[in-house]
């Protein structure tokens, strides 16, 4: 019975990954993925710490209150 090791790819198992995503999207699609994948994070931490400031402001106005 074969047991299947689920983790982060390594050596040979990324190069094959990588050159699989080559192929599928071309080199001058790659570029522009990145780009969407970079504008989609940067989107992300702006709402975190959108959020963030948010949750901080109302436990501030609550202590304010309680005092």
């Amino acid at each position: 019975m074969t047991i299947l090791a689920l983790g982060t790819p390594s050596g040979y198992e990324l190069i094959i990954i990588l050159f699989a995503i080559l192929l599928l999207f071309g080199g001058k699609k790659i570029p522009e993925l990145m780009r969407g994948l970079g504008k989609g994070i940067r989107e992300f931490n702006s709402a975190k710490a959108s959020m963030r400031e948010e949750l901080e402001q109302g436990i501030r106005e609550e202590d304010k209150a309680k005092e």
